[in-house]
């Protein structure tokens, strides 16, 4: 066997790699994730709607299931799932989402709270109106090109022949490979405005076109409140819009009030309704405000309604201006007006899509009547063919009898060939030669049944011919004229504009930033409480004066603070976990606390506390560490004054656990003890000054399976006597050793 003959291809790996992915963003880019500027669609939105058209499931017939929608998309034009479709087709059905709704969906298709619509065997959908009439209208005209589907069986239209700037009425959202859109849904009537004013001064600036198209108008409503800020966006086809939800405060009995939200911003469609109102109680339960007594979720299908109640007396203005500045309520909408033009994605303005969209409206409209202009010429020849035909229907009756078969007899209609054909006399013999039909004509001829020589029927011929006269001269006049197409596409707008046109639901307005007026906070010192449970809390010092012996036996933890301050909580485990002190419930002695565990990080299944300081001391102090293998360190205590709620306050090895942690005042002495008795005294000067992210040094020499048992901080002359084995140790006496030895055994 001869041995088969390849070529390898050298090349660099590298340059290969940078191809392939070229390749597949450009697929994700220009066949997945982004609108084409000429009809504002994606191509599975495309697909969809070209599919329902093919099947037939017209506005004004009965709805189709979706399973059959999509799976008869996804088998002919879009190998690319059947979730991805159906999804598509939903989003063209909700109303919530589309300023202009393209498909008519019956059953469920979910909410605007972020239900998700019903599978796709249980749902159904038509075209709407609107759909059928501007968006696939003429496809039988040739005024889109049509390219082979994936796999070649089918032909399906490169772009569909929308006469209305769908890019613009709709929006559009997608995420492609490095880029994505965002383009704001606007008014129908406006953009329809916006259109006519471009066909009429193509020269039309960015500022004028506003005039028209004062800005986006979201199906949810709300209210815009840069409205200064549009000129920009429309101009370079990015930005930031920020939009308001539309709040109306109600009086209710008792003096009291409530805030009533009727419409949210786009961007909280969906899960972002359930976030709002999490973000409410959050208000409460951090006490940002005291002044919200109950918040309700009213919506129905009739609209949106969120209500707040208030306490009396609640400023409910300063309520507003805390919900526009702490929640979803007033939100950025993102603008990037990124779309395929001529086979690349471009960002452009509002100016630059209306043109592209009006030089495709020339273009289809140029080749739907050049179609036209096609079929009534060929309508015409045929006519004509057929006038002269009756004029001289007893010599072609004739020339029939006698041919022997249709070739001969069109023979001699089109060219006046005579020879094989029996004549009853020499002169039609000589009339016949003269005939001189067309192809066209002489097969029409052929085909004409005997009762249209009946003479209304000629009469009906005659009429036709003219009406025929008259289409061609008006389509060559369309065809020769740009202004008279001009008027042709205007009249086509505003009959769509009369039919769907409706009142803008986006107010646009310029707003002050919300300003919110936070009560000030009267600073005072208070005692935190912990008990053994975990539960902590506060109270002022007389409070804790008057009963300072139950509050000393009964709590864990009792630190003197100030309620503007910070607590840190040092674990073992090595981190610190900061609380404020307003957070912490604040009243009479015996009211019950709340978990350290709500108001931190802190976990005290994972981890115990060491030590407990507020952050005001701590920064002004050195602070020691211990650890239990003996290593020990000191750390500028304003290394703790963080934003973080949970920081590693020192570096553990593996196996380690931090045991002390202790605020030094003045001239301390440390005594390290270990769990095999023995005991070593070091001033706390001994121990170097390190970084919170230090492991330390070694304070105390251990041997195999020693650890630390614990570390006592005495003050210069504090005395303190511990118990080993039945025998007292005065800690204060022990002789004072150095750093890295074994020290004494008690």
């Amino acid at each position: 066997m001869e041995a088969r003959a390849e070529n390898l291809i050298r090349t660099e790996y590298s340059e290969v790699m940078q191809k392939a992915y070229i390749d597949y963003a450009m697929s994700v880019i220009i066949a997945r994730a982004l609108p084409d500027v000429r009809d504002g669609l994606k191509p599975v939105q495309r697909r969809t709607l070209y599919d329902m058209h093919e099947l037939g499931i017209r506005y004004d017939r009965p709805y189709r299931k979706c399973a059959r929608i999509v799976g008869d998309t996804m088998g002919k034009y879009h190998p690319h799932g059947d979730s991805s479709i159906y999804e598509s087709l939903v989003v063209m059905a909700q109303d919530f989402k589309k300023g202009l709704p393209l498909v008519d969906g019956h059953g469920n298709f979910g909410s605007i709270e972020g239900d998700g619509a019903a599978a796709m065997r249980y749902t159904e959908a038509r075209l709407q109106k609107i759909t059928q009439e501007a968006y696939l209208a003429d496809l039988d005209k040739d005024v889109v090109d049509f390219v082979p589907n994936f796999d070649e069986t089918e032909k399906e239209p490169e772009v569909l022949p929308v006469k209305v700037p769908n890019i613009l009425i709709n929006g559009a959202e997608g995420i492609a490979v490095g880029m994505a859109t965002s383009i704001p849904p606007h008014n129908f009537g406006e953009v329809i405005d916006g259109v006519k004013a471009y066909m009429k001064n193509p020269d039309i600036n960015t500022e004028q076109m506003m005039e028209y198209i004062k800005g986006p108008d979201f199906p949810t409503g709300g209210i815009v409140t840069n409205k200064d800020d549009l000129l920009s966006i429309y101009s370079t086809g990015s930005g930031k819009i920020k939009v308001r939800g539309k709040v109306e405060i109600e009086k209710m009995k008792g003096g009291k009030e409530r805030i009533v939200i009727t419409e949210i911003p786009y961007t909280m469609i969906g899960a972002n309704i359930g976030k709002f109102l999490n973000d409410v109680y959050s208000l409460v339960e951090t006490k940002k405000t005291n002044d919200i007594v109950d918040i309700s979720n009213q919506s129905s299908k009739e609209g949106i309604r969120i209500v707040i109640e208030l306490k009396r007396g609640a400023d409910a203005e300063n309520i507003c201006n805390l919900l526009y500045k702490k929640t979803k309520l007033e939100d950025t909408f993102s603008v990037n007006m990124l779309a395929v033009a001529d086979g690349r994605p471009e960002t452009m303005g509002i100016v630059p899509m209306i043109r592209h969209h009006v030089n495709f409206q020339y273009e289809i409209a140029t080749r739907k009547y050049k179609t036209l202009l096609e079929k009534e010429l060929e309508k015409k020849e045929v006519q004509e063919g057929l006038i002269k035909a009756c004029d001289v229907i007893d010599l072609i009756i004739e020339i029939l009898r006698g041919s022997k078969n249709i070739k001969d007899a069109k023979a001699c209609l089109v060219h006046g060939k005579t020879d094989a054909i029996k004549f009853k006399s020499e002169e039609s013999k000589q009339l016949a030669a003269q005939l001189q039909f067309t192809e066209k004509q002489a097969t029409a001829i052929l085909e004409m049944r005997l009762y249209k020589l009946i003479g209304l029927e000629i009469e009906a011929l005659l009429k036709e011919h003219d009406k025929t006269l008259k289409n061609i001269a008006t389509y060559e006049n369309i065809l020769g004229s740009r202004t008279a197409m001009a008027k042709v596409i205007i009249k086509e707008l505003e009959a769509f504009k009369k039919e769907y046109a409706k009142e803008r639901k986006t107010v646009i307005d310029n707003v002050e930033a919300a300003v919110v007026e936070e009560k000030k906070i009267e600073e005072m010192d208070v005692v935190f409480l912990m008990d053994r449970f975990g539960y902590g809390r506060t109270v002022d010092v007389p409070t804790y004066e008057r009963n300072k012996e139950a509050a000393d036996s009964e709590n864990k933890c009792v630190v003197l603070c100030r309620n503007t301050d910070k607590l840190c909580l040092f674990t073992d485990t090595g981190k610190m976990h900061s609380i404020k002190v307003l957070d912490l419930p604040f009243g009479k002695f015996r009211d019950k606390g709340q978990p350290i565990d709500n108001l931190s990080n802190y976990d005290s299944s994972q981890e115990n506390i060491v030590y407990l300081m507020n952050l005001q001391k701590l920064a002004e102090h050195k602070v020691f560490f211990g650890t239990k293998n003996g290593m020990c360190k000191v750390v500028d205590g304003s290394e703790f004054d963080v934003a973080k709620r949970t920081i590693a306050a020192t570096k553990l090895t593996e196996g380690d656990m931090l045991l002390t942690v202790r605020v030094l005042e003045g001239e301390e002495s440390l005594i390290l003890r270990s769990d095999k008795e023995y005991f070593l005294r070091l001033e706390a000067s001994e121990i170097p000054q390190k970084k919170k992210g230090a492991v330390g040094v070694r304070g105390m020499r251990l041997a195999a399976r020693e650890q630390m048992q614990e570390i006592y901080v005495l003050p210069p002359d504090g005395e303190e006597v511990v118990t080993v084995k039945e025998k007292e140790v005065a800690l204060h006496r022990l002789h004072i050793g150095k750093r890295d030895t074994r020290g004494v055994k008690k």
